[in-house]
């Protein structure tokens, strides 16, 4: 696989794992402060903490992944035909 193929799959894998821990440890019980907020918008998301835990997490998947791609034991050109 091409460079470029291999940086597309690990940005839809950095989404997918994204999206799947964002709702992790968020805290929803929070006091109305601004009138008209959300009373269950999070209060601290912790955000740089998801995007360090996503990476690792990615990092791991990818690697998994690229492995099994270069020896051959995942071939997604023999899977499509």
């Amino acid at each position: 696989m091409s460079v470029t193929g291999l940086a597309i799959l690990y940005v839809i894998i950095w989404w997918i794992v994204f999206f799947s821990i964002l709702p992790i440890d968020v805290d929803r019980n929070k006091p109305i402060e601004v009138e008209g907020e959300d009373s269950g918008s999070p209060q601290n998301p912790k955000m740089l903490k998801k995007f360090f835990l996503c990476t690792l997490i990615t990092s791991v998947i990818f690697g998994i992944l690229y492995v099994l791609m270069r020896f051959e034991y995942l071939n997604l050109r023999n899977m499509i035909s």
